[in-house]
């Protein structure tokens, strides 16, 4: 497995290829870019639906079939936020998308093989760019492109994910040359490979301690969160909501997640090449439905990696001490970045007022009672480890 066979990299992990902040888009689509990028001045007016139904509508079928991925992810990170923003920006939830944002966002999402909303890739993985081009991919040298209301708590919410998604890139790298070093039964590459792979969760994880430096908790329940839920399982949106002038839908309520965490693919990678399983229970089958929401290659090398590694069952085989305590760190260190998802869920979320229209605190922004899952799956991890 390599990883540029899936658009990956060391240097970016999932991150987009290129840099997003210089892809520039055809002249027809600045209309809907430069209104995305005026929702910050949009919707604190309280009138987002009314300025946001000034915008033409458009027929990306030409685009579409023949845009980069580059363009392709520009243009559904601006509709997206759009789309977020005509649903969230008024007290009450509509019951229908206008067709000037439904059908844009039905053919992006159709071309780009993701659901039609707000996914993580749009959110995280294409919404940035750098202060210095050679410089790293790191909290010093990254900006954001596409905001909301705006604000240095929304800002700084997306840009730890993307140093942490770049910083894994590493972890990603030592995953293929792991698998690789199993299946030749060279145990000193592997121990090599597992003792870079912890080095690198020390720095990961070290970047996820920094979320409360310049994300308030309550900043971000009340400000951040309640533009990022999906329209599945919210009861602000009963069945869905229907997305005006797409054909297919025949007129009827679509119901998709929303953005999550969740979506980012570093731990069901890491899961995969591990072996690390958790049993059947709502949010395990609500994660393995958040699969379809990642860009195709991240689901492709989740599932080559699941497929090809037999890491764990041959450190099990060899003996080598030394092999199975590294993979049990390497676990520990997963089960520590899942323990502070459950602390940030408990602090940003759970412990806070109870929000507007679709912001429950009891649930995730994927539509799911998460806290009572995620120590679950933290544990499942934990218990996962190698007698030495």
């Amino acid at each position: 497995m390599k990883l540029e066979d899936y658009g990956l990299s060391r240097e970016r992990g999932f991150l987009a290829a290129t840099d997003p902040a210089t892809t520039t888009l055809p002249a027809l689509l600045h209309p809907a870019r430069d209104m995305a990028l005026d929702l910050p001045r949009i919707l604190p007016t309280g009138r987002g639906r009314a300025l946001l139904g000034r915008l033409p509508q458009i027929d990306l079928a030409a685009f579409c079939a023949s845009a980069s991925e580059a363009e392709l992810r520009a243009a559904m990170m601006h509709y997206s936020f759009m789309v977020q923003s005509f649903v969230w920006g008024e007290p009450d939830a509509p019951k229908a998308l206008p067709a000037n944002l439904s059908v844009p966002i039905w053919q992006l999402g159709q071309r780009l093989g993701q659901p039609p909303l707000l996914p993580y890739s749009s959110y995280t993985l294409d919404n940035w760019g750098r202060y210095d081009s050679d410089g790293p991919i790191d909290l010093s040298n990254i900006f954001t492109l596409q905001h909301f209301d705006g604000g240095m708590d929304e800002a700084w919410f997306v840009l730890v994910h993307v140093a942490i998604e770049a910083r894994a890139g590493e972890i990603l790298e030592e995953a293929t040359r792991l698998i690789a070093a199993t299946d030749d039964g060279n145990e000193a590459a592997a121990e090599q490979s597992l003792t870079t792979m912890k080095a690198v969760w020390d720095d990961v994880n070290a970047i996820f301690d920094r979320m409360p430096e310049r994300c308030d908790p309550y900043i971000y329940f009340h400000r951040v969160r309640p533009w990022i839920h999906g329209w599945k399982d919210n009861p602000a949106l009963g069945d869905g909501l229907i997305y005006e002038g797409v054909a297919e839908t025949d007129g009827l309520p679509q119901a998709f997640r929303g953005q999550t965490g969740s979506q980012s693919s570093i731990v069901p990678a890491v899961d995969a090449l591990f072996g690390v399983g958790h049993a059947a229970d709502p949010l395990r089958t609500f994660l393995d439905e958040l699969h379809i929401y990642r860009p195709p290659e991240h689901r492709r090398f989740i599932e080559n990696v699941r497929a090809a590694s037999h890491v764990r069952s041959f450190i099990e085989g060899v003996g080598n001490k030394t092999l199975k305590t590294l993979y049990n760190d390497n676990v520990r260190q997963l089960a520590r970045f899942r323990t502070r998802h459950l602390e940030y869920a408990a602090s940003y979320i759970n412990k806070q007022s109870k929000g507007g229209a679709g912001n429950d605190p009891d649930v995730g922004t994927g539509g799911t009672p998460f806290m009572k899952y995620l120590k679950k799956h933290r544990d499942e991890a934990e218990a996962h480890l190698l007698p030495v």
